[in-house]
């Protein structure tokens, strides 16, 4: 039974750890599906996570945190496709860019709004989202297997959770199931046809990251206003870049891109888990081993699979109209 708890105890926090990967990765999706190339998932995510901690600390407010996050994350997207879009600028230097300048901006704001080295103020209670018990959770607890699940389990996220996997399915309707997700792929295959047909291109495109910049801003508010109190200097270490791997592997589909995310969260939960244990032959596992699992599982992956994920074949290639 003792083996059981623990396993409910990491299957939860893979939840809370996957929830800005799942979440950002979505983002990445919609824009790379439309043919922009999203390096800069990084710098929208920090940029969120700063601008929803700030404005949570001064209005005392999740919900004005989380709106202040994805407006900040869509302007930045907007950036992005003004540059690589607008301009026919090259993706990567564009996403390259908006992570440096956000990496340095974000902390020398919060130095200089708070005087906490580049930190936020810590949030009160009332100030962050914190875990909702659903119905019966408690009633049910003590039920074997069954009670441990749906209470410890499923019960007792905070509300971002839960909106990271009701995303997934929604954006596979939206993909597969919309006349917006039916030209969204197609403008990444083939601009030409789509602009053929008298659809815009570049509205097309802007709209896509617009979406994604408000799955970012929601990944990033989540970062500094759920899952932590506050916002700390490259808070986001790494995810976003964890994320874009994880969508690469999953070939650019929602439901495989839930379970890689699921399994980044996994090896992420099971690090604290992992610390000190001794291994026959080899000992303690260093902690600095374990912390860099779901970076090397990253490199293992791509290194295997990414020959074989075919990408949207006009991902990155600036497409100019024929006059």
């Amino acid at each position: 039974m003792e083996a059981f708890t623990q396993a409910v105890s990491i299957l939860d926090a893979t939840l809370r750890l996957a929830t800005p990967l799942i979440l950002a990765a979505l983002a990445g999706l919609f824009a790379e599906r439309s043919g922009v190339v999203d390096i800069g998932l990084e710098g929208k995510m920090l940029a969120a996570a700063f601008a929803a901690a700030t404005t949570a600390a001064v209005t005392g407010s999740p919900w004005v945190g989380l709106g202040a996050g994805i407006i900040v994350s869509m302007l930045l997207a907007l950036l992005h496709g003004f540059a690589c879009i607008t301009h026919r600028g090259d993706h990567v230097v564009s996403g390259v860019a908006i992570n440096t300048v956000v990496a340095g901006l974000a902390p020398t704001l919060g130095n200089a709004w708070f005087r906490q080295g580049g930190q936020t103020p810590t949030l009160e209670a009332e100030a962050r989202f914190t875990g909702i018990d659903l119905p019966f959770a408690e009633a049910v607890a003590d039920v074997p297997v069954l009670g441990p699940i749906y209470s410890d389990l499923i019960s007792g996220h905070n509300i971002l959770v839960y909106v990271a996997i009701v995303a997934v399915p929604l954006v596979a309707f939206v993909l597969y199931r919309t006349r917006f997700g039916l030209r969204m792929r197609a403008v990444g295959e083939n601009p030409a046809a789509v602009d053929t047909a008298g659809i815009s291109v570049t509205w097309l495109r802007y709209r896509a990251l617009m979406v994604g910049g408000a799955l970012c801003g929601i990944a990033g508010a989540y970062l500094s206003t759920a899952h932590n109190a506050s916002f700390v200097r490259d808070m986001t270490a790494g995810k976003g870049y964890l994320a874009l791997a994880a969508l690469i592997f999953a070939k650019w589909r929602p439901v495989p891109v839930l379970l890689t995310c699921l399994l980044f969260g996994f090896l992420d939960a099971t690090e604290a888990r992992l610390r000190g244990v001794e291994l026959p032959w080899i000992g303690a596992i260093p902690g600095e081993f374990i912390q860099a699992l779901p970076y090397i599982l990253t490199v293992v992956l791509l290194a295997g699979f990414v020959g074989r994920a075919i990408p949207p074949r006009a991902i990155g290639t600036p497409y100019v109209k024929e006059r």
